[in-house]
C-alpha cells in the first residue's frame, strides 16, 4: 500500500509530524529506516573479589589424588561438579563409596573429598546496563472509561528515554502497517480512522551509545461509535509501551481491544469510589448484622433471622440501612485495588457481592475464606498465572533463595504451606474480634482478591488456546471477561470442556454459544455469570 493509497483511505491524515525531516551522524553507518535494529548491547566492566576452593578426589586406600575440583561456593562440590571434572567412570564409583573411619582406610573401596585449601582471588566481568526504551501516549483526548475520547483525530506521540546521562537518544525508526518512517527526538503521529481490528506500530529508538532498544510492537484503533450522532473519535492502544491513563483491563493479556467507547456497567471503572455505591436489600448480609448484634431485630419473628442464617422480612426492613452502610464500607479500597492492579471496580464489587454478600466472616475449616470466597484452588491459580503477586507474596512465607525457584518448580509441600498461607490471608474470620471478623485482614484482602481476578484473566486465555485454537471471528471482549468469571467460579475444567464442546459442535467461540455447552456439575456458572454481570 502506496502513503497516497493510506492518505486517500484515511489511515493517516498527514503520515507523520516530525522533529526532523531525516537523521544523519556524521562517522556514523545510517541504518535504514525499516530495517531490523540489532537490539542492546551494552555493559560495563567491573572487578569482583571471590574465593575459590580447591577439593581432591582421593582414593582411600592408597591416597592417591584422583582429580582437582576447584569451585567458587562453599560447601562439598555438587555431583554435578565431580561428574564435569573427574568423568563418569569416577563419578560412579565415587557415588558407591561406602563410609571409611581413618584408621580403617587402607581396606576401605572408593574416593573420599579433601578441601586442600581456598584463596581470595579477582576476575572481571561484564555487566549489562539499562537499555534505551521507547513510550507512547495520545494528545488532544481525555481518559474516557477505560478508553481515550477525542473531539478530533488524534495524535500519537513516541518518545524514546535513554538511561545512561552521558547518551541520548538519536531517533526513533519504526513502521506503520510496513511503511517505514524515522525522526527525532520524538514522533507524533496523526491517526485516521482504522477499522476495527487497528493498525500495527512497530518502533525502537537508537542512541548514541551505538545500539538500540528492543523493537516494540502496538495496535491502535480509531472508531467512532456506532450512534451516527457521537461527535467524539476513541483511540485505543495495545502495547506495554503505554504512558497515557490505564488501559482496559486484561485488553493487553488478551490482546484484544474493548468496546468502542469505553466500559461501561459491569466493566466499568467509575471516576470516583463514591460511584460505586449501592443499596441492594442483601437477605444473608442483614442476616449476620443481625446475628452479629449490629442490629437489633429483637421484635421481629425468631429474632429476625430465617434457620439458613438469612434475615425474614421483618429482619430485613429493620436491617436496610446497617445492610446499605456495609455493603459501600469497602468501595473505597475497591476502587484503588482495581486501579492499581488492572480489573474493572465494578466486577471487583460485583464478586464481593455474589461470594459472600460482603461478608467475610465465616466459620473456621470452611473451604472457601473471605470476601471473595478464596479456596486452595484458588490460591493455586493466582500464584501460578500471577508471577509478580507470588513473588511478593513468597518471600513473606518463604526465604527468597526458595522463591526464585517460581512456583511451579516449588516442592508439593511449599506449593501446599503457600496455597494454605494464602487462604488465610483472606480468611477474616476472627472469634475474639468484634463481630467475629477481623476487620483489618478483611480490608488488606481486597487487592489479593484483584489480583486473584487478574491472574483469572491469564489462565483463561491459556484455556482458550488450547480448546479453541483460532477461533473465527474472535470472541469479544466483553465474552472473554464471562469466560474469566466461569474461570473463577467453576475452574478451567469446567470452562475448556465447554469451550471444547463448542470447538467440535462447529460454534462460534461467544458466550451464547458456549454457555449452552456446560456439563451438568458446571451448569450453575451460567447463573453466575449472569448475576455478576447485572449491575446493581
Amino acid at each position: 500500500m502506496s502513503w497516497n493509497t493510506l492518505l486517500r483511505t484515511g489511515l493517516l491524515t498527514t503520515a507523520f509530524v516530525v522533529g526532523l525531516a531525516a537523521w544523519f551522524a556524521p562517522g556514523r553507518e545510517t541504518r535504514a529506516a525499516g530495517e531490523e535494529p540489532p537490539g542492546p548491547d551494552r555493559y560495563e566492566i567491573v572487578e569482583e573479589e571471590y574465593t575459590r576452593y580447591f577439593w581432591w578426589l582421593v582414593r582411600w586406600s592408597n591416597d592417591q589424588v584422583i582429580c582437582e575440583i576447584v569451585i567458587e561456593h562453599s560447601g562439598l562440590p555438587t555431583p554435578g561438579e565431580i561428574y564435569a571434572v573427574c568423568g563418569e567412570s569416577v563419578y560412579k564409583q565415587w557415588l558407591a563409596s561406602p563410609p571409611c573411619s581413618i584408621s580403617d582406610k587402607m581396606t576401605c573401596s572408593g574416593f573420599y573429598l579433601y578441601l586442600v585449601r581456598q584463596e581470595q582471588a579477582r576476575r572481571q566481568i561484564g555487566l549489562p546496563l539499562p537499555p534505551p526504551v521507547v513510550w507512547l501516549k495520545v494528545a488532544g483526548c481525555t481518559p474516557y472509561f477505560s478508553s481515550h475520547r477525542c473531539l478530533n483525530l488524534p495524535t500519537l506521540i513516541l518518545f524514546g528515554e535513554e538511561p545512561l546521562t552521558e547518551h541520548s537518544i538519536l531517533a526513533l525508526h519504526g513502521s506503520i502497517d510496513e511503511k517505514p518512517f524515522t525522526c527525532a527526538p520524538i514522533c507524533r503521529i496523526e491517526l485516521g480512522p482504522t477499522d476495527e481490528d487497528g493498525i500495527l506500530l512497530r518502533f525502537w529508538a537508537e542512541s548514541s551509545y551505538g545500539d538500540t532498544s528492543i523493537p516494540y510492537q502496538a495496535r491502535v484503533r480509531v472508531a467512532r461509535k456506532q450512534e451516527s450522532d457521537d461527535r467524539y473519535w476513541y483511540i485505543d492502544v495495545l502495547s506495554d509501551r503505554w504512558r497515557g491513563a490505564p488501559l482496559a483491563p486484561c485488553s493487553l493479556i488478551w490482546e484484544q481491544f474493548p468496546p468502542i467507547g469505553g466500559l461501561t456497567g459491569w466493566l466499568a471503572t467509575p471516576d470516583r469510589p463514591e460511584e460505586l455505591a449501592s443499596s441492594i436489600p442483601y437477605g444473608y448480609l442483614a442476616g449476620q448484622l443481625i446475628r452479629s448484634g449490629v442490629v437489633d431485630a429483637s421484635d421481629c419473628p425468631e429474632g429476625g433471622i430465617q434457620a439458613n442464617g438469612y434475615a425474614n422480612a421483618c429482619g430485613l426492613e429493620i436491617a436496610r440501612p446497617a445492610v446499605h452502610e456495609w455493603q459501600n464500607r469497602f468501595d473505597e479500597l475497591i476502587f484503588y485495588a482495581a486501579q492499581d492492579v488492572g480489573v474493572p471496580a465494578q466486577l471487583l464489587k460485583n464478586l464481593f457481592s455474589q461470594e459472600s454478600q460482603f461478608w467475610p466472616g465465616i466459620s473456621s475449616g470452611r473451604p472457601e475464606a473471605g470476601l471473595g470466597q478464596l479456596t486452595e484452588n484458588g490460591a493455586d491459580t493466582v500464584l501460578l498465572w500471577n508471577r509478580p503477586f507470588f513473588e511478593q507474596f513468597c518471600v513473606s512465607v518463604f526465604v527468597r533463595e526458595v522463591c526464585q525457584r517460581g512456583y511451579a518448580h516449588l516442592t508439593d509441600e511449599q506449593r501446599e504451606g503457600l496455597r494454605s498461607a494464602l487462604v488465610e490471608r483472606v480468611n477474616a474470620f476472627c472469634a475474639d474480634c468484634p463481630l467475629g471478623i477481623d476487620l483489618q485482614k478483611a480490608e488488606a484482602s481486597i487487592l489479593i482478591f484483584a489480583e486473584t481476578l487478574a491472574a483469572n484473566c491469564a489462565q483463561m486465555k491459556m484455556v482458550l488456546a488450547l480448546n479453541y485454537p483460532n477461533p473465527n471471528p474472535q470472541p469479544t471482549y466483553e465474552d472473554l471477561w464471562r469466560f474469566t468469571l466461569v474461570n473463577y467460579h467453576v475452574g478451567p475444567g469446567c470452562l475448556g470442556l465447554a469451550v471444547d464442546a463448542t470447538r467440535q459442535a462447529g460454534q462460534p467461540l461467544s458466550w451464547s454459544y458456549v454457555s449452552t455447552n456446560f456439563t451438568p456439575v458446571c451448569q450453575r456458572a451460567v447463573d453466575y455469570v449472569h448475576r455478576m454481570t447485572s449491575t446493581p
